[in-house]
């Protein structure tokens, strides 16, 4: 069974959801559904592993390179100057 939720859209946004409902004779409730559904398979996985990089980068053993010395690396790809990456202190 699923749950009830209230959204506030603008009118065009609601027209084009009528529209596209009608075209594909699907409910705007089951458009709306799997648009929230897709969002949220995108976007979840990013959020959990920004969390699991937090997690790591409070462990005691944590190792971190200057973000300086990376950017001076990037700078040097595809060059014939290009340097060896930084290495973790």
């Amino acid at each position: 069974m699923g749950a009830t939720l209230t959204i506030r859209i603008d009118d065009q946004t609601k027209k084009r959801l009528e529209h596209l409902a009608m075209a594909t004779a699907r409910s705007k409730s089951y458009l709306v559904n799997s648009a929230i559904k897709e969002f949220i398979a995108a976007n979840e996985w990013q959020v959990q592993e920004i969390e699991n990089a937090v997690k790591k980068a409070d462990q005691p053993d944590a190792k971190f390179i200057d973000h300086e010395e990376v950017s001076a690396w990037l700078d040097t790809w595809g060059s014939n100057k290009e340097k060896d990456p930084p290495k973790c202190d």
